[in-house]
């Protein structure tokens, strides 16, 4: 994308965020309380508001979702369901470079997980907690099946390689491997349906506290409050360069940060009052979304957004994976065991995550996060 070439003047004090499309003055914060994931929401409300269509609506947003079966992939060798009330779903960002998604790199013929996040939602479904594993990280990666040819098992992998080997059921695998927690369910999108989301919700309002500048995501933004359409949300959540160290540890805090502000913008839209744009977001959803096979129906997703409609940004805890730079390899991370067993011990008994799993990691000493509020 290239950089808008064209200045335009701004009250002082307020910044454009730019790119191709531009930014926009950032509206008034209106009073937001709750909100939910919009790529499940949406679906559940289009079909509440299509009434006498949704025969037709049901046929069309059933037919965009793709389904894969997990249980099948994986067989019986996975950690015990606990059934104590609790849902572990395991949220992942594709950085495949097929298709629309070519803009953004050379497509080497292989599909990585950029993103993965362990979203834990608590009994009740009032509040949760969600983990961020840097792709970055080393671990044990066990044997994995990809178009009937398998890939033994690595004692020593970066985690996102996990995607490459088997696609999202060996990442599943790797992360029930790694916490001994079985995933309820497990949800993926691509980086052009995150973009085309956020166009079709009409941007999403931030606050940058400094000034980030990275050709390589395409983005240019100065400090100030900024409306950012779906090009420069998506650069916001993939920069590495542009704040801090430039490592990965950096780019979740971002990502952790923008995840709230979506949350918080959903509420603040109202999209009952407005059909197009509510059938547009779930239209663009269901196309943007691979999910288990449990959640392929919009019946059976519209029923899982429902059920954490409760959920919003001030009762969401986000942590990262404790780690600890690799000595041999500093653009590596290692997992740090005697924190990361507090985490999954918390969450196995659904329980809070205890402060102490964060202290001393590398990932906590990030401050990346506190440059978009």
């Amino acid at each position: 994308m290239a950089d808008d070439q064209h200045s335009t003047p701004v009250t002082p004090g307020r910044h454009r965020a730019r790119g191709s499309a531009g930014g926009r003055r950032r509206k008034r914060p209106s009073t937001r309380r709750r909100a939910t994931h919009i790529t499940v929401w949406s679906v559940a409300s289009v079909l509440i508001l299509g009434g006498a269509g949704a025969g037709y609506l049901y046929f069309k947003l059933n037919g965009n979702l793709t389904g894969v079966d997990v249980d099948a992939a994986l067989g019986a060798d996975r950690p015990k369901n606990v059934d104590n009330g609790s849902m572990d779903i395991l949220v992942l960002g594709s950085d495949s470079r097929a298709g629309k998604n070519a803009k953004y790199g050379k497509d080497e013929g292989t599909s990585r997980s950029d993103t993965a996040m362990i979203v834990h939602v608590y009994k009740g479904r009032k509040k949760a907690s969600v983990v961020s594993i840097p792709r970055d990280t080393l671990i044990k990666r066990p044997s994995c099946e990809k178009d009937g040819k398998e890939s033994p098992a690595v004692q020593e992998a970066m985690f996102n390689s996990a995607y490459e080997a088997g696609g999202p059921a060996c990442t599943i695998k790797t992360v029930e491997d790694m916490s001994g927690i079985r995933m309820d369910h497990f949800l993926e999108v691509d980086f052009s349906g995150f973009q085309q989301l956020i166009d079709d919700l009409g941007g999403v309002d931030i606050t940058t506290t400094q000034a980030i500048h990275d050709p390589k995501s395409h983005l240019d933004l100065e400090p100030g409050p900024h409306t950012l359409n779906g090009e420069q949300s998506l650069g916001l959540v993939r920069t590495r360069h542009g704040v801090g160290d430039g490592s990965d540890l950096g780019r979740i805090k971002l990502q952790q940060a923008f995840v709230k502000a979506l949350l918080d913008q959903i509420k603040s839209v109202d999209l009952f009052g407005n059909p197009k744009k509510l059938y547009d977001l779930a239209n663009t959803s269901t196309k943007a979304l691979t999910t288990d096979s449990e959640l392929a129906s919009v019946n059976k997703l519209s029923g899982f957004a429902k059920s954490l409609q409760g959920i919003g940004s001030g009762n969401m805890k986000m942590t990262t994976l404790p780690v600890q730079y690799d000595p041999n390899d500093p653009a590596r991370v290692l997992p740090m065991e005697s924190k990361t067993k507090l985490i999954w011990k918390a969450l196995k008994a659904d329980k809070p995550i205890p402060a102490a799993a964060s202290k001393g990691s590398a990932g906590d000493a990030s401050d990346a996060g506190n440059v978009v509020k």
